[in-house]
């Protein structure tokens, strides 16, 4: 594609620009990929994600009363911002036990809210209802709310959220009947 003396053709020219061109988007297509496949080499081990996270101060959350309160994922990235924040329900029974519930129903996930005056969890999407210790009492949910475990450690609430409860998680398998957190 070089003419006879030595200078490159118009032809010549466009197809190596074509050639540079697309070599320039292959590789600005690879590069994503590729980062997302060596992405979980390059991670640190999440051993924190398995540890307990403190809610605050059992004094925080009054004995009979139900709460809510948030707690940071403890396995989150720069991007993730104020969505690592995740809320949950307190229920402070007596002394020290305590029942701690995710915030989402059982059944399609939908954010559950408490109403004091009926002693109720109602969710607002398909019309899931559930007692104030997180059994099932109406609507589409086939199960209670699902809870977290929790103990007292030297005045403090804390929870095990390394694993959020779904349908689909080992704990869900078990009983709906937890003991509480003492």
């Amino acid at each position: 594609m070089t003419t006879t003396d030595g200078t490159i053709s118009r032809r010549g020219l466009i197809v190596k620009l074509g050639v540079l061109l697309n070599s320039a988007a292959a590789l600005a297509f690879a590069i994503p990929i590729v980062r997302y496949l060596f992405e979980a080499f390059s991670r640190p081990d999440a051993k924190g994600y398995l540890s307990w996270i403190s809610l605050g101060p059992t004094s925080q959350f009054p004995e009979g009363e139900t709460r809510l309160a948030t707690y940071r994922n403890p396995y989150v990235t720069p991007t993730d911002g104020r969505t690592a924040d995740l809320p949950c329900w307190v229920r402070h029974i007596q002394a020290e036990q305590f029942q701690v519930f995710a915030i989402n129903c059982a059944h399609l996930g939908c954010p559950v809210r408490w109403f004091a005056q009926s002693g109720l969890f109602m969710c607002p999407c398909h019309g899931g209802v559930y007692y104030r210790d997180g059994s099932r009492a109406a609507g589409p949910p086939e199960r209670g709310l699902f809870t977290y475990d929790c103990k007292v450690e030297g005045g403090n609430l804390l929870i095990h959220a390394g694993e959020l409860p779904t349908p689909g998680s080992p704990a869900a398998a078990v009983s709906q009947r937890k003991p509480l957190c003492a």
